[in-house]
């Protein structure tokens, strides 16, 4: 139900601004989905692809949908961005579903600011749910935030980098503590009409479970 009224919601504030939008498309393949330093398909490939809206106010809001492993991720979510004395900005909601697994969802509002190539941010999570046990589990009170950078090293090649940190609000079974943090580093390489294809490592703290060293490769390309 969650899922239709935010769906309804974006779709009548599509309808109201299309005059002056402009919609988008975009499709990607990876070798291993990784979010925030975990395996989100058991090292296994993902396939992925979403529709975006940008209003030239700042407003903006999509979709995007992925394989996972046992199922599939939909995510729905909406904000502002915009650019004030050479600082960017960004603020939103973004909505997590997994609709192969009973009553599994949550719901992150976010920011950021960005100057140049660095931007830094945090996520927080307001409500979600999560079977356990064969009983519904309250998800809310996870903070994420993370420090990211990309630098163009020359035509085409881009460099980037993300370190991040996982603050639960819960501790895990036998009252561990499961925040962890991860880093991240990316090659880029722009291939135009071809789309981009990145060469990535990965690296998560044992507390998340999934500390293994990950070595993925992607390729992403938009429609405008």
């Amino acid at each position: 139900m969650k899922l239709k009224k935010t769906a309804l919601a974006l779709s009548v504030l599509l309808a109201a601004g299309s005059a002056a939008a402009e919609f988008s498309a975009n499709i990607g393949a990876t070798s291993n989905y990784v979010w925030r330093g975990v395996t989100q398909t058991g090292e296994d490939a993902a396939i992925s692809g979403g529709l975006d809206y940008a209003h030239e106010s700042g407003f903006y809001a999509g979709t995007w949908a992925s394989n996972v492993a046992g199922g599939e991720e939909v995510d729905l979510y909406g904000g502002f961005s915009g650019e004030a004395a050479s600082l960017g900005y960004d603020v939103g909601v973004i909505y997590y579903a997994y609709p192969s697994f009973n009553d599994a969802d949550f719901t992150e509002i976010y920011g950021s600011l960005s100057y140049g190539p660095v931007t830094g941010g945090i996520n927080y999570t307001v409500d979600g749910q999560a079977e356990s046990a064969g009983q519904d589990q309250f998800i809310g009170g996870d903070i994420y935030y993370y420090l990211s950078a990309s630098f163009e090293v020359m035509p085409t090649w881009s460099l980037g980098g993300t370190v991040g940190y996982y603050d639960f609000d819960e501790d895990g079974m036998g009252g561990n503590d499961i925040s962890y943090a991860h880093i991240q580093g990316d090659i880029t390489k722009s291939a135009g009409d071809f789309g981009d294809f990145t060469f990535s490592l990965s690296k998560a703290e044992k507390e998340s479970g999934d500390d293994d060293l990950k070595v993925f490769v992607s390729w992403a390309k938009t429609f405008e």
